[in-house]
């Protein structure tokens, strides 16, 4: 049988009425820039993750500029990153006007190396932005000590890890601020484009409000040069709608996950996601190794599974970041997985006879 990577057509008829009333009270009261629904779920979403403060804006990448700038980044200053992510993670401290500085992964978990931080802090490094890759938490006791000991902060991203725990606590609570992405594709997805920053600093929350509203608080009073970036009422309204869902649509991905996990473990060649000691994955994406993955994935995709690489190349490696001159063994861990890495279906309507259907390909390949 076909097995789609995800299934929004799926997830959107489970709940049709549901999204289909947001929707119709978004139009019926013309709410379609902030207003009541967009603050609705600013309320909602900063307490199902633990937090003070959540300030929308119009997507993932947006609220990682929005964090830096109200940090007061400036040029000169160095941001630590992952080596293994989505461009926007590195390419926000560029815009927010520092220079990215690059981390190898651990190895294991695809989340950035610890030791590789310490080794990278310079005096003009001024923050840590730790990727929670696939899902899965990085280390954040040994990022906090490094950040505590060299006074540095953390914005923590999140845009893949929507419920994710680490030793208990959420993600997104451990620095001074974290990122979450609602592109359609995330645990938690609008229907188009949507973000957040959210933080327990009162004054920062206000400073980024200001930033993505044009400088203001209030129309017209525009104290700081800001820019465009709110989260529009359809959308607001549409992720409120899904919200409450999010618990049970995280423990369907990670009750899948034990399904391939069980399947795929004796299988040679193929690695299935470590999950580190103290870290509950969400499994926003379930992430294999296998050293012939173009032939494996190409053998899926003509058996009817579609397949994704996340990411074909890491960050260093990009031609955006030619300029630094980065070799391979600078970044081995990432350098190696860029080319084993391969994303199966995972999405929490999937069946066990779609994964099973996924497991018996992999084996006969």
């Amino acid at each position: 049988m076909p097995v789609p990577f995800a299934d929004l057509q799926l997830q959107y008829q489970t709940i049709r009425s549901e999204i289909d009333g947001a929707i119709a009270s978004v139009i019926r009261d013309n709410a379609f820039i902030r207003g009541s629904y967009v603050d609705a779920f600013e309320r909602e979403f900063a307490a199902a993750v633990d937090v003070r403060h959540c300030v929308s804006c119009a997507n993932g990448t947006d609220a990682l500029y929005l964090a830096m700038a109200a940090l007061k980044v400036k040029p000169g200053d160095e941001v630590i990153t992952t080596a293994h992510s989505w461009i926007s993670t590195s390419a926000m401290i560029t815009h927010a006007g520092a220079t990215v500085v690059f981390c190898d992964t651990d190895g294991a978990t695809f989340t950035i190396d610890p030791a590789a931080i310490e080794a990278a802090i310079t005096p003009r490094t001024v923050g840590i932005i730790p990727v929670h890759l696939y899902g899965q938490p990085a280390d954040m006791d040994a990022i906090m000590a490094i950040a505590n000991k060299h006074k540095l902060w953390v914005v923590e991203d999140c845009a893949q890890a929507h419920l994710a725990r680490y030793k208990g606590q959420q993600v997104g609570t451990f620095g001074t601020a974290a990122t979450y992405s609602f592109y359609p594709g995330k645990n938690l997805g609008a229907m188009g484009d949507a973000g957040t920053v959210v933080t327990n600093d009162d004054a920062l929350a206000e400073h980024m409000t200001m930033l993505a509203r044009h400088g203001g608080l209030v129309k017209h009073q525009h104290h700081i040069e800001g820019i465009n970036s709110r989260l529009d009422g359809m959308q607001a309204a549409i992720l409120s709608a899904k919200l409450p869902h999010l618990a049970q649509w995280t423990e369907a991905r990670q009750n899948a996950a034990k399904v391939y996990d069980a399947g795929l473990n004796q299988i040679e060649d193929v690695v299935v996601p470590r999950v580190a000691p103290d870290r509950t994955h969400v499994y926003h994406l379930y992430t294999i190794r296998h050293p012939r993955r173009d032939a494996l994935a190409a053998h899926l995709n003509a058996n009817g599974v579609q397949t994704a690489i996340n990411y074909p190349t890491a960050l260093p490696f990009l031609a955006a970041y030619q300029r630094f001159g980065h070799r391979p063994e600078q970044f081995p861990n990432a350098h190696r997985d860029q080319g084993r890495i391969l994303s199966l279906p995972m999405f929490a309507e999937i069946t066990p006879a779609q994964q099973d259907e996924v497991i018996d390909l992999i084996r006969k390949f």
